[in-house]
C-alpha cells in the first residue's frame, strides 16, 4: 500500500539563508503520508512511534516542489513499519524571471527514510 503527496515549499518554510528549507519538513511530510497509510490500513491515524534511518540527500528550496511518497511494507500485531522517499519534482528558475519554473525530467531524491507507526488494537476498524 502506497500514499503521495506533493506540496511547494513556501518562503514560510525557508528556514535558512538563501531559501533553503529544513530537513525536518521532510520528516513533517513522511508523518503526513504515515497518517494517510494508518488511516487506509487501520481507519485510525495511529501514532509515528520512531524513526529507523533518516538521509538527507539534497537541499530543498522554497519554489520547489516535493514529491513524499511512502509505503506500508510489514504489518504486525498493532506495528506498521514504512518506508519513505521525498523526491523534487519541480524547480524555480529565477535566472530566467520571478515565475519561470521546469519540470525535472528526472526527480531529485532529497530525503529517504523509514520507521514504525503504532496503532493500538482496539483503534484498528479495517484490519
Amino acid at each position: 500500500m502506497k500514499s503521495t503527496i506533493r506540496i511547494r515549499m513556501s518562503s514560510h518554510d525557508a528556514h535558512y539563508g538563501g531559501g533553503l528549507v529544513d530537513g525536518a519538513r521532510m520528516l513533517q511530510l513522511f508523518g503526513d503520508v504515515a497518517t494517510e497509510l494508518l488511516i487506509i490500513n487501520d481507519g485510525d491515524e495511529g501514532l509515528f512511534k520512531a524513526y529507523d534511518s533518516v538521509e538527507f540527500m539534497a537541499p530543498v528550496y522554497a519554489g520547489d516542489f516535493i514529491e513524499a511518497t511512502g509505503e506500508i511494507i510489514k504489518v504486525g500485531n498493532t506495528s506498521r513499519k514504512m518506508v519513505f522517499e521525498a523526491k523534487k519534482v519541480i524547480v524555480p528558475r529565477p535566472d530566467l524571471n520571478d515565475s519561470a519554473a521546469d519540470v525535472l525530467d528526472i526527480p531529485v531524491i532529497v530525503c529517504k527514510a523509514s520507521g514504525t507507526c503504532v496503532v493500538p488494537k482496539d483503534n484498528q476498524r479495517n484490519s
